[in-house]
């Protein structure tokens, strides 16, 4: 077995190991105000932080071309409320 399906299968373990953790926890710990916080906006947090490295870089580099722009167009409709659909078109358009 090559060193990488070991790496391949241990991120896989601790992958599971990591959920399986967070089902563990305590329901009291869940409820806190802060805790409850943090897990309703950790989301949001890590998707614009990912949508925001997939348009503005490149490897190392930070470019701006068509995907800002297609960002910028969904941004747009966003706010006028347009619907999901449109917005998706509008931004790959």
């Amino acid at each position: 077995m090559s060193l990488l399906w070991i790496a391949v299968i241990a991120a896989s373990v601790l992958s599971f190991v990591q959920k399986w953790i967070g089902y563990q926890a305590p329901q009291d710990v869940l409820e806190r105000p802060r805790i409850a916080r943090i897990t309703r906006l950790l989301p949001i947090a890590l998707l614009g932080a990912l949508v925001a490295t997939q348009t503005a870089a490149d490897g190392t580099e930070v470019v701006l071309d068509a995907r800002l722009a297609g960002l910028g167009v969904a941004v747009v409709l966003l706010l006028v409320r347009a619907p999901f659909l449109v917005v998706v078109v509008g931004a790959a358009a």
